[in-house]
């Protein structure tokens, strides 16, 4: 492996390949993270129980966001393999059938989110105060499914053709719609004393419904641009062709996506009984892992950001049949993330109160978030690792193991402990914290041993040797 880095490092062209892919990527999330951080800081500002409301449904959010996710993976891997095989036209009918995962998953996910918003808060265990709340937030943000999945789906087809910037640039567009939004429909109106002028504020003064309705504008806008570029792409030819089924290039996309949406629905199904499970220990912790939830993200920034840079090269290397540059790109995308995400652990781990209070003014929320804080800090480079290695496994279709290692770290290190912590030890958020670092590190072991072992290769035609 560590050859493998210095012989990345020595290859001008292929070092400015992974810098033109990933640092796109990179700024989308470090962006995306900026308006999750201006949200949650809006919303906090209004209090613990706002907090809650929408951290609460935080995890449903990414269980409805994980077949879309999914067969955008699943729709990368087949055209990221194909360009690397130079096959041009299965690269335009595996773009076609993105429009009709787009359409399918759009429409039926959110029908579905629709008709459980009332009761969902319930469900997950709310306290009765945060329920109207909670469910208004999470109605309004599902009802533009449609135009979500297509910010997602074509999102994913622009990156596999080698093309980071298009979607960065939309999900900033995107992110400032949602901040500008944010701080019209939450706060009321006020007015500006700056020295002897006073400047009267517009102010819907909605709360936490201003924040939902920020954020389902947000996903048409960005929805809307992203459909339209994909369409224009005169490589993909989608504005010049009839959208129609194929059976085969659809069915390629369905086998690596269905593992990967398995790996996410029971990874995020775990998520909600995790927050159901956290629920039980109050408000305050509910609010407090919300909060820890989001701040941590940033740290995580470099890690998320590389790992379609790592998916796509990987796709690419493996449609090429160049088992040496796959090894190549994979090692080298996975030592710049850890050191990158190492170094921000520190920070994290040495001013968490401070992360925290960009959030809340509460201080029992913010002494609790910040000690969850520091704990999580020292898995950070671990969890890059993690996170580049699933980029790999997805960008090669190789998803299927993947998701048996998501299936056993989930339910049987960070579900199973969680509930003995809470129901059987009575213990807090500290040890519930220490069971989802118990989870990723499993999954990290276990897809590393799979990586280094090379059992993955067979499939793809490369020598098991070595």
């Amino acid at each position: 492996m560590f050859s493998s880095i210095r012989s990345t490092l020595r290859d001008k062209e292929m070092m400015r390949t992974i810098f033109r892919l990933a640092w796109p990527t990179v700024m989308e999330q470090a962006l995306q993270t900026i308006v999750q951080y201006a949200d949650t800081a809006q919303v906090g500002a209004i209090g613990a129980n706002a907090s809650a409301s929408v951290g609460l449904t935080a995890t449903m959010m990414w269980l409805i966001n994980s077949p879309m996710f999914a067969y955008a993976m699943g729709v990368l891997s087949v055209i990221s393999r194909s360009l690397g095989a130079g096959d041009e036209k299965r690269v335009r009918k595996a773009a076609s059938q993105s429009v009709l995962i787009t359409l399918v998953l759009g429409i039926s996910i959110g029908i579905v989110t629709l008709i459980i918003s009332p009761f969902l808060p319930g469900w997950l265990g709310a306290e009765q105060e945060i329920q109207r709340d909670a469910s208004i937030y999470f109605a309004i943000v599902c009802a533009p499914m449609l135009f979500r999945a297509s910010s997602i789906v074509f999102g994913s087809v622009l990156r596999a053709t080698g093309n980071t910037k298009t979607p960065m640039i939309i999900n900033t567009i995107m992110n400032a719609a949602n901040i500008i939004l944010n701080f019209l429909l939450i706060n009321p109106a006020k007015v500006w004393q700056i020295g002897p002028l006073s400047i009267p504020m517009w102010g819907a003064g909605l709360g936490v419904t201003g924040a939902a309705i920020a954020t389902a504008a947000a996903y048409v806008i960005g929805g809307t641009l992203m459909a339209i570029v994909t369409f224009r792409d005169p490589q993909l030819q989608l504005a010049h062709q009839k959208i129609r089924f194929d059976k085969e290039v659809m069915g390629q996309c369905v086998r690596i996506g269905t593992p990967v949406c398995a790996e996410r629905v029971t990874a995020c199904l775990g998520q909600v009984v995790f927050t159901a499970l956290i629920a039980k220990l109050g408000t305050i912790a509910i609010a407090a892992h919300s909060i820890a939830i989001t701040a941590e993200q940033a740290f995580y920034i470099p890690g998320y950001g590389m790992q379609a840079a790592a998916a796509t090269l990987a796709g690419h290397s493996a449609g090429a049949g160049d088992e040496r540059k796959l090894r190549q790109y994979s090692a080298t995308i996975t030592a710049i993330a850890v050191l990158l995400m190492g170094m921000l652990s520190i920070l994290l781990f040495i001013f968490p109160a401070a992360v925290m209070g960009i959030f809340t003014h509460d201080t029992q929320v913010i002494t609790l978030g910040a000690e969850v804080l520091r704990i999580v800090a020292v898995s950070e480079p671990f969890f890059a690792a993690l996170i580049i290695l699933e980029g790999i496994f997805n960008g090669i279709g190789d998803t299927k193991f993947p998701f048996f290692f998501s299936l056993f770290s989930m339910w049987g290190v960070r579900i199973l402990f969680t509930f003995l912590c809470i129901s059987v030890w009575g213990l807090g958020l500290q040890a519930v914290w220490c069971c989802m670092i118990g989870d990723n590190m499993t999954r990290f072991v276990c897809l590393l041993v799979r990586y280094l072992r090379g059992s993955w290769k067979k499939e793809l035609g490369f020598s098991t040797k070595g």
